[in-house]
């Protein structure tokens, strides 16, 4: 070795060292010094350097292989998501202000694209969309231009190929290489409760569902292109039977053949018209990842498979603490039955369980189904309701279906066996930021804005103040109009509608003219507690994030000393006797080691967390479950008739207008809308929402455009209360009838 190449050496380990301690260590410490303190960091920085130094030096001998990529690909990105854990720990524990920088970059928010194949995409989208497709251009090319390079003649001849069949050889295995780049992005945006990187940037799991949709036909078309060029190079050598091969050391040619078939069988049920018309179908044949990633890791072996492991280790971490929670029953202890074919049910909840608005819970319920799960918007308001949480179920699918009908019926059901993951929402919201928050919703859509003015209302209460609120809601009949009763909760808690700001458009599109009173059909049903049901509560207590860290790190250190143990114990020797491992059992043994280090891990946080979660349980259950007025001995239902007769109700009647027979006019009702910052949000129908989202950028363009003569300031919109002559004039705007 000369002095060149040991100064490349060096400086090879010391970029490396920076990129997984240096550069996280830095921006961690200047999100956090003015928080925790200096010594704080200091303490965390020295033990996070020992822990790294004991990570490379017990299995020291494992990172001098060549060929073991581990330590480079996984460990910078999961000492990323260690300390993001404990950045949104502190963001939560001391309140996560909303700074100016939201209003500098809210015009990159803004949408650029409504209709297409892509769906609803923003300028920043669109932007790292780009760049991510050019990093996949350039990073093709290059490796294409490089391969072809090395070919000539003589050299394909001397493998008994010709130069176009080495070519396509080269640009098989170039396109292997940028499919493995989209692989090691295709897990994150699913990852739900364990999501550290999304919530660092904003981004919620169900938002981001569609970044994993793209890089989902991204990954299967690119693999699906370098299996066809190794099938035309077979059949044009007359050697198909290389298809079946699975070679001792390189790559296992059946097994990259099985990860195929399972992810070609999944790509076929993903389709918009085949996952909507057949959703069980499409759910069901999603479990094949199972089988792609495990034929793939054996394919390619487990050094090229170390590019997705960071993703697809944070979703295994994810899936099962979700397996933990998912093996509970939980109380289920009302549910209130709506005329418009809607349930809301609610839940017992552990009062240290919070959750932001928007937030979503997987639902399952072993009488109706025991494999279907469905998520649900949580409609509660963790502030206000400290020991409830309700999500709102929509009759309209099968599944909803039958739970409607088994709690409309005469003789509803005592008890109710429910499972659930969640709730997964936001990390926090930008809501007070705004002068005037428009929600625009469709039929069901109206869901997620019940949380969002829940929380208003709560705001207010506390002498914050809060935006103008913009409810302009769509049903088809006016049955569908009981939905907005659930914008108070059930309880007794302060929730006076009066103090906030708020203005309530709802359109009835089917019906000139209200048929009949559906208030009075409202009810509301009481199920009997059992004893093994336990409150909704965080799989890993109040301090989640904290623990998620922890598992995060011990886990993965626990899987690096057993592999060092297993490799110079067990591997190492059978490869010094000239009797090389195999690749495939190598890749095996890791991934097994893998899992068991998060299940140990996970398991001792779980039963560590039980503890409290149990003291808890008993004294929830120790309180006597609500008996109110009841219309037969049988029944724990009632009439909810003089419920709404209360004070909060009635400012709610005053702020709703009901428009029939029409729909809404979203050009003229935003054009109206004033206000420095106006945010727009869409729910419902695919079609409402793109004309949402594509009205305030029409109508920011057409304002632009007028002259300052043109602008005319306007007035004040007044909303006229039940009796005015206002209502007289007009014959479709309607007040809700009570």
């Amino acid at each position: 070795m000369n002095a060149i190449e040991e100064v490349f050496k060096i400086a090879r380990a010391q970029t490396l060292i920076a990129l997984c301690g240096t550069v996280p260590g830095y921006w961690f410490t200047v999100l956090t010094i003015d928080r925790i303190g200096r010594f704080s960091i200091q303490s965390m920085g020295f033990f996070f350097m020992t822990v790294f130094m004991l990570a490379l030096a017990i299995p020291y001998h494992y990172w001098t292989l060549p060929g073991d990529t581990i330590l480079m690909f996984t460990f910078p990105i999961l000492l990323i998501a260690s300390l993001g854990c404990v950045y949104l720990y502190l963001g939560k524990k001391y309140g996560a202000s909303e700074s100016n920088h939201g209003r500098r970059l809210a015009s990159w928010s803004r949408t650029v694209l409504v209709k297409g194949p892509l769906g609803i995409v923003s300028w920043t989208e669109l932007a790292f969309l780009v760049m991510f497709l050019a990093l996949l251009i350039w990073s093709f090319s290059t490796y294409v231009h490089l391969g072809f390079e090395t070919i000539t003649p003589q050299s394909a001849s001397e493998q008994g190929l010709q130069v176009w069949e080495d070519k396509l050889t080269t640009v098989a295995l170039s396109l292997a290489l940028v499919g493995n780049v989209c692989l090691a992005f295709l897990f994150f945006p699913v990852i739900r409760g364990s999501s550290v990187l999304l919530p660092l940037f904003g981004i919620t799991s169900e938002a981001s569902i569609k970044y994993h949709i793209w890089l989902g036909h991204t990954v299967m078309t690119i693999f699906t292109t370098h299996g066809l060029c190794f099938i035309i190079k077979w059949a044009a050598l007359n050697r198909m039977w290389e298809m079946l091969t699975w070679d001792k050391v390189g790559v296992a040619n059946a097994a990259g053949e099985l990860a195929l078939l399972s992810g070609l069988t999944m790509w076929a049920t993903t389709f918009p018209r085949i996952r909507r018309k057949m959703f069980e179908l499409f759910f069901y044949t999603h479990h094949l990842y199972i089988i792609f990633i495990f034929f793939f890791i054996l394919h390619v072996g487990i050094s090229y498979a170390c590019m997705m492991l960071p993703g697809f280790y944070l979703f295994l971490v994810d899936r099962y603490l979700r397996f933990l929670q998912s093996r509970q029953r939980v109380r289920l202890i009302s549910a209130r039955v709506l005329p418009c074919e809607t349930v809301e049910l609610n839940f017992s909840k552990s009062p240290g369980l919070s959750y932001s608005p928007m937030s979503i819970m997987f639902i399952n319920m072993p009488s109706i189904s025991k494999l279907q799960w469905h998520p649900f918007t949580v409609t509660s308001n963790s502030n206000m309701d400290q020991d409830k949480l309700s999500v709102v179920v929509k009759s309209e699918g099968s599944w909803t279906k039958k739970l409607y009908q088994t709690l409309s019926c005469p003789s509803p059901v005592d008890h109710l066996e429910v499972s659930i993951e969640g709730p997964y929402g936001p990390a926090s919201t930008t809501l007070m930021r705004h002068d005037m928050l428009v929600m625009v919703c469709g039929g069901s859509g109206i869901t997620p804005f019940i949380s969002i003015i829940r929380e208003l209302i709560f705001k207010t209460t506390l002498g914050f103040k809060s935006p103008r609120v913009l409810l302009v809601c769509s049903f088809k009949n006016s049955s569908s109009l009981t939905m907005l009763d659930l914008l108070l909760p059930m309880s007794n808690t302060l929730s006076d509608i009066s103090s906030l700001q708020i203005q309530i458009e709802a359109y009835v599109t089917r019906e000139e003219e209200p048929i009949s009173n559906h208030w009075d059909q409202l009810k509301t049903h009481y199920f009997k507690p059992n004893v093994t049901d336990v409150p909704i509560s965080s799989i890993l207590g109040p301090n989640s994030w904290l623990w998620l860290g922890l598992i995060i790190s011990s886990s993965f250190i626990i899987f690096l000393i057993f592999l060092g143990l297993l490799t110079h114990y067990y591997i190492y020797p059978i490869d010094q006797n000239n009797n090389i491992y195999p690749y495939s059992t190598r890749a095996l043994l890791n991934m097994l080691l893998l899992c068991i280090c998060i299940a140990i891990t996970g398991s001792a946080a779980f039963l560590w967390n039980k503890k409290q979660r149990v003291l808890e349980v008993k004294q929830i259950q120790n309180e006597d479950a609500p008996t109110p007025k009841m219309t037969s001995p049988y029944s724990l239902s009632y009439n909810t008739d003089r419920e709404l007769e209360s004070f909060p109700h009635q400012s709610l009647v005053d702020a709703t207008k009901v428009h029939y027979g029409k729909r809404p006019n979203l050009k003229k009702i935003l054009l109206e809308c004033e206000g420095s910052s106006v945010e727009v949000m869409a729910a419902g129908p695919k079609k409402l929402r793109q004309e949402a989202k594509k009205k305030p950028a029409e109508e920011k363009k057409m304002v632009a455009e007028k002259s300052p003569a043109e602008k005319k300031p306007k007035a004040e919109k007044r909303i006229p209360k039940e009796g005015a002559s206002g209502d007289k004039k007009k014959k479709r705007g309607r007040r809700a009838p009570r």
